[in-house]
């Protein structure tokens, strides 16, 4: 499944608000408490664009282990 930041984010507020547990979406979400608690951390610091992968938190920043 791909987790659009949206998506994360309504997944987030659902568990702070009291509708889902946090181990109701682990299961559910097949996701695993470091996930959620990543997506956590990021939305309650930076919102929905928090949320976002690109493709540098992906696969790190190469060019800059190059020699």
């Amino acid at each position: 499944m791909r987790w659009s930041p949206r998506r994360k984010a309504e997944v987030v507020t659902a568990v702070e608000q009291g509708l889902m547990s946090t181990d109701d979406v682990l299961r559910d979400c097949e996701l695993s408490l470091e996930e959620f608690e990543a997506w956590r951390r990021d939305f309650n610091a930076r919102g929905i664009p928090g949320l976002r992968t690109t493709r540098l938190q992906i696969y790190g920043n190469r060019r800059s282990r190059l020699p």
